[in-house]
């Protein structure tokens, strides 16, 4: 699926619970998992979980999240979640040029892959110019790292055995923190498929490293290595004893040994198995958190609080003008409603986000605005001048009559047209809150006269919709945040892989006839290529702050709530520095077991 990462690609953001599609992020197994715990030798381990079965090994191919790559790889560099600063990973140092066109990485001595087998530029440069620029190679990677108006790639290349030159076209600003910690990976096993065709001359590539694929085949460089998937039941990790890292003593790092990840599609069942010991980690959803506060002394956990969460939770309608196969993706009829500008902005005013906050957040939340994290320097707040949409029925049903929408004699909306406003509403089944959500939306439309089919489900059913047919008109989903808002510019370029509202077609997908891009969407697109080519920050902010007012005058997502980070952990878990931006185990390698 396409909506992962904002794309916030930054996958060195370990265990971030996203707000996407499995939204209440580390949550865990069907089976008892202290089973497992006590059938294996006792090593320290950690044991949490996720909701659903990964998708994939092959990281450039990944579209969902949470996903396995943050344990098992690395880039070039990394992200400091408690400082918000870039710091060395694979590299251990950096040069830019005079001009800000070039940047110099210097790669560490002695890095290896998993299998022993050494680590190198020649890897660094298959990885970006074989496969993340590769246009044969569908990845989400390649929209982050087109440059400017032109969407430009970089130009990679080999100095000497331990320097590799990035090359860009324009000064690009966030170059750095965004387009050189992607996952570096092993030229040795995966060029061949990379240059090898199959019978519809693709890269044979594209059906490597799948979930079939024997854990002692993917070949990694970060903290973790695969050693077991289990088929909807879980996935085992083992430390790399190649990993780079040392400690202060010259250790290896990292010291936890093991990481198990259950797997589970109820949050309810992950919440008894955290209670009753056999999780290590527990995301704290605002229905759980009454319960697990008053336990933490007596269940030796500890329940950490990073502020509001980083991701956004919206809703947002289909957009899409166009046709396939000579048949409208969205009925014309719905299409004149979703693209009327009061229309949008009328829903979000009819929605009553406060009780949302109050009964199903319990309070643990605040009113979400802005596409851009609060936690970034870029965001601008609703004191600064960001439109809100605070509760206001009677502005909504104003905005409504004022686009020739009325209202019948049993109080229905009705169209200039005489149809009657009724939609479906579609969201991911399994998550509690995400369900609830929808179903106060229903209640609160409903007072404007608006009936909506709110209709949850299976989460490939769902993403296919989403992603593939485009056959859907409203949708409830989030994406993840940072402190980089150009991490999640193929979110606002019209051709980009996660302009979900407004989708173009994707590599291998159907052509659509008559896609429109509409003058506002076209001018964020604009800014998000202003503002990465602006070296100012002071310019650079306002820029931002101009996309900002633009998605909210014209609301291709409407915003709901921006819940607090929250995430309970057991006690003998030493080195904690948790974060909302990172969550709990951002700085895994670091991380002790004390008993």
């Amino acid at each position: 699926m396409k909506f992962l990462r904002k794309t916030f690609i930054a996958i060195h953001r370990f265990w971030l619970p996203i707000i996407l599609a499995v939204a209440t992020a580390l949550t865990v197994t069907g089976c008892n998992p202290a089973n497992f715990k006590s059938a294996a030798a006792q090593v320290p381990q950690l044991v949490s979980g996720i909701l659903s079965d990964p998708k994939t090994f092959n990281y450039p191919l990944s579209q969902e999240s949470p996903n396995v790559f943050p344990l098992i790889y690395e880039g070039l560099i990394t992200e400091n979640y408690d400082t918000g600063k870039v710091e060395p990973a694979l590299a251990e140092s950096w040069q830019f040029s005079d001009d800000k066109l070039k940047i110099v990485f210097t790669l560490r001595e002695g890095l290896k892959w998993s299998d022993g087998q050494p680590l190198t530029v020649d890897d660094v440069v298959f990885t970006y110019n074989d496969i993340y620029l590769n246009e044969a190679i569908p990845t989400d990677v390649r929209d982050v790292l087109r440059i400017g108006e032109s969407r430009k790639l970089p130009i990679v290349r080999k100095i000497d055995n331990r320097r590799v030159e990035f090359t860009v076209p324009e000064p690009f600003a966030p170059f750095l923190r965004s387009a050189t910690g992607y996952p570096i990976l092993p030229a040795h096993a995966l060029r061949e498929s990379v240059k090898t065709k199959d019978a519809e001359g693709k890269p044979i590539f594209l059906s490597k490293w799948g979930v079939d694929t024997p854990p002692d085949q993917i070949i990694v460089n970060g903290p973790y290595k695969l050693e077991r998937y289990d088929t909807s039941q879980r996935v085992v990790f083992r430390r790399n004893p190649y990993y780079w890292r040392k400690g202060p003593q010259g250790e290896s790092q990292p010291y936890i040994e093991r990481i198990v990840w259950q797997i589970v599609e109820s949050t309810d069942t992950s919440l008894l198995q955290f209670r009753s010991g056999g999780l290590d980690t527990q995301a704290v959803s605002p229905d759980y958190f009454s319960l697990l506060k008053v336990q933490e002394k007596q269940g030796n956990f500890k329940i950490y609080n990073g502020g509001p969460a980083t991701g956004t939770t919206f809703v947002l309608f289909n957009l899409n003008k166009g046709k396939r196969d000579g048949k409208p993706l969205v009925d014309p009829v719905k299409s004149r409603w979703f693209n009327t500008v009061e229309f949008r902005q009328a829903v979000a005013y009819a929605i009553d986000r406060q009780t949302m906050i109050n009964n199903t957040f319990r309070g643990l939340g605040t009113p979400q605005d802005s596409p851009i994290s609060v936690q970034s320097p870029y965001y601008l707040s609703p004191k600064k001048g960001l439109k809100v949409y605070n509760h206001n029925p009677e502005k909504a049903r104003e905005l409504l009559l004022k686009a020739g929408f009325k209202y019948n004699e049993r109080k229905q909306l009705v169209d200039a047209q005489g149809n009657r406003v009724r939609f479906s509403l579609l969201t991911n089944a399994g998550n509690k809150i995400r369900e609830a959500i929808g179903s106060q939306i229903k209640q609160d439309l409903s007072k404007i006269g608006i009936q909506v089919d709110f209709t949850p489900l299976a989460w490939n059913t769902y993403t296919d919709k989403l992603s593939n047919s485009l056959d859907w008109e409203a949708s409830m989903l989030g994406l993840t945040g940072g402190l980089e808002p150009n991490d999640g510019a193929n979110v606002w370029y019209p051709e980009g892989g996660l302009h979900m509202f407004n989708q173009k077609p994707q590599p291998g997908q159907k052509p659509i006839q008559g896609w429109e891009v509409a003058p506002w969407e076209a001018q964020i697109g604009k800014l998000y290529i202003q503002a990465a080519r602006e070296l100012d920050e002071t310019k650079r902010k306002e820029i931002y702050a101009e996309s900002q007012r633009i998605t909210q005058e014209n609301l291709p997502f409407i915003y709901l709530v921006n819940p607090l980070s929250l995430s309970a952990v057991r006690n003998r878990f030493e080195g904690i520095r948790f974060s909302a931006l990172g969550g709990a185990f951002w700085n895994i390698h670091e991380i002790k077991v004390t008993d």
